[in-house]
């Protein structure tokens, strides 16, 4: 028998709106999913149960009473614990946020929650989102259903083992480096980071301001383009200066093929060190699909995209380090007690509240604004964003999209990479996106033949193209087809339909 965790965002909301199904029972069973998942996954830092079955009370009422529904209705979401939602914490997975109860709803998650979402609740992350494997969050680790003896990627890494353990269909997420994208490789769903500036950044908690973009992860590209709808819903929000009036119809638009277009490939990083055979293997594969669909493989050039994660670990820790001056035990965050002054409250409370890597970024990022230091690094990282931003404008002209690999491996194991440097290694193909501005996707192209675990491609596109990228990689997942739930978790404690 079907279950509602084998059905995607847009049949739900069918289902829902036609009342083949009410947001009550679609609810209750992703909570049912969830309390049963959740021992082996802990893809969440907290489940908000009343929330959700409000809300679907809610939906069901206005479906009664003859109202329109939204293209989310009764959909179960998932936010990311850096989301501010009335009626949750918002923690950032740090010990320093552990206890802050959101006094407002960031636009992101109200631009869902308009469009029927239920929110089911906030999911884990790396602290702060500073890391790749949500092994840095302070509450405990999230597990990829795909093998729950590996990471499941980061820092939206509860996100995307959500959607993938089958809880709810769909999750929100944010990007900096590649926090979307790459969890969502290492857990074989979909996940999109939209251009900078499409998706309001109002209410969510900064990591690098110049660089942080929300995003959804779902389970098909049509989880992804329905979320885009609403996300962008309503045009330009005026609380986000960055944010702006994004002229596209997402679902309407995903069919509509891409014969006649070009795809570009960038003939170096098919060679990049560390980039396995599988995913190479991943690559070709969606090549032949994209060829097959009737576009024209063209090669492209990215000459400084070698220089992207050297750039990016000056910016990210300089913003970082602003963003995140002003949890201090005072205004926001843990208070160490007993303290005699206030510096010593201010010292004690962030050496204690902040774990090792979001310790490790603001002193880095301290050091790198320092008089003498600043002209040195920062100067030239701008410099060297401004050449890269310049290689993604030429190669554009050439082609439509860029496909290219989204992480140079399959999931790797807890504990396997402790060394902060090759960590940060796993955002190889991802950053120059997040510094360009642009927008990006990573779909599942299937199993690794040596790991058996999902691996990915990644389509890269020019600033405010998300709905032409939308399209690419709806074709490509038809012809390669879904991983869907990862096959332990499905059917187990959800609702038969």
């Amino acid at each position: 028998m079907e279950t509602v965790d084998q059905l995607g965002s847009v049949e739900i909301a069918s289902a829902v709106a036609s009342g083949e199904l009410s947001a009550v029972e679609v609810a209750e069973a992703s909570l049912a999913a969830i309390e049963a998942r959740e021992p082996a996954v802990q893809a969440f830092i907290e489940v908000s149960a009343a929330l959700a079955l409000d809300a679907a009370r809610a939906t069901d009422a206005k479906r009664a009473a003859g109202e329109r529904l939204g293209p989310l209705a009764g959909v179960p979401v998932a936010f990311k614990d850096n989301m501010h939602l009335i009626g949750t914490h918002t923690t950032c997975a740090s010990r320093m946020l552990e206890d802050y109860e959101s006094v407002f709803t960031a636009t992101c998650v109200r631009r869902m929650l308009d469009a029927g979402a239920t929110p089911v609740g906030k999911a884990n992350m790396d602290e702060f989102a500073f890391g790749s494997s949500t092994e840095t969050s302070y509450f405990h680790p999230t597990m990829n259903p795909w093998d729950t003896g590996r990471v499941p990627g980061g820092s939206s890494g509860g996100s995307a083992a959500a959607v993938a353990a089958g809880e709810v269909p769909l999750a929100l997420g944010s990007d900096t480096g590649g926090s979307i994208r790459q969890p969502a490789s290492f857990c074989g769903v979909v996940g999109l980071k939209p251009s900078y500036g499409a998706v309001s950044r109002y209410g969510v908690v900064a990591f690098g301001s110049s660089l942080d973009q929300v995003g959804p992860l779902g389970r098909t590209v049509a989880d992804v383009a329905v979320a885009m709808d609403a996300l962008t819903a309503g045009g330009r929000d005026p609380l986000d200066s960055t944010s702006r009036d994004l002229d596209a119809a997402f679902s309407a638009t995903l069919d509509q093929g891409i014969e006649g277009m070009r795809f570009g490939v960038v003939a170096d990083l098919m060679e990049a060190e560390g980039l396995t055979e599988e995913v190479r293997a991943g690559l070709r594969l969606a090549e032949r699909a994209l060829e097959d669909a009737g576009a024209t493989r063209v090669e492209v050039e990215l000459p400084n995209i070698s220089s992207a994660i050297a750039a990016y670990y000056v910016l990210g820790p300089c913003e970082a380090f602003s963003n995140l001056a002003r949890f201090d035990g005072v205004r926001y965050g843990y208070q160490e007690p007993g303290c005699a002054t206030l510096a010593e409250q201010t010292a004690k409370s962030r050496a204690r509240g902040f774990g090792m890597e979001a310790k490790r970024r603001q002193m880095l990022g301290a050091y790198l604004l320092a008089s003498g230091v600043y002209e040195q690094y920062y100067y030239p990282a701008q410099q060297v964003r401004s050449l890269i931003t310049a290689d993604y404008e030429r190669a554009f002209e050439s082609c439509d999209v860029i496909l290219m690999p989204t992480s140079p491996r399959a999931a790797f194991a807890f504990g396997e990479i402790s060394d902060p440097t090759q960590m940060y290694l796993s955002d190889t193909f991802t950053i120059s996106n997040n510094i360009a501005g642009s927008c990006a996707i990573s779909v599942p192209v299937g199993l690794g033949a040596q790991s058996g675990l999902p691996i990915a491609a990644q389509l890269q596109g020019p600033a405010f193209a998300d709905a032409l990228l939308l399209r690419f990689a709806r074709v490509l997942e038809v012809q390669v087809g879904t991983l869907g739930v990862a096959p332990s978790f499905a059917g187990k404690g959800s609702v038969p339909r």
